[in-house]
């Protein structure tokens, strides 16, 4: 079992709205930058995800104010479930240099599902990517 896999992600200028804190809908693109090196590395071939996989469902909630002084962003992410063609992921956002002790700013979940692009239709994961997945299951 895993504590997770942390991905440091930097804030932009453009990231911010009026009220000087990071906007909520950016704050989704910036799970999307954590998540990516994370699960779609080229690093391991046998890893296929990021030859198809689309966004099921996604659960964002805003406990605290970030803002751009706040870079880089340190995004823990882990695996919550595994099922036969999605899994779950979960995140927790803090500031940089923020303890785990810290509550974090953001919680958030998404719901990605294996999809086959050429038949445009979910696909089940291979044993590779399920055991890929599952040594990210957090105890």
């Amino acid at each position: 079992m895993s504590e997770g896999y942390h991905a440091e992600v930097e804030v932009r200028w453009s990231d911010m709205d009026v009220f000087q804190h990071i906007n909520h809908a950016r704050m989704v693109t910036l799970l999307e930058e954590a998540r990516i090196p994370w699960l779609f590395d080229d690093h391991r071939p046998t890893v296929t995800l990021r030859d198809g996989a689309v966004i099921a469902d996604l659960h964002v909630r805003y406990r605290g104010q970030l803002r751009h002084s706040d870079t880089p962003l340190d995004v823990l992410m882990w695996v919550e479930k595994v099922r036969a063609v999605d899994f779950t992921i979960g995140y927790e956002v803090r500031p940089k240099g923020a303890d785990l002790a810290v509550p974090p700013s953001i919680v958030a979940s998404t719901q990605i599902a294996a999809f086959d692009i050429d038949t445009q239709r979910l696909r089940r994961l291979t044993d590779t990517e399920r055991e890929y997945l599952e040594s990210w299951l957090r105890d």
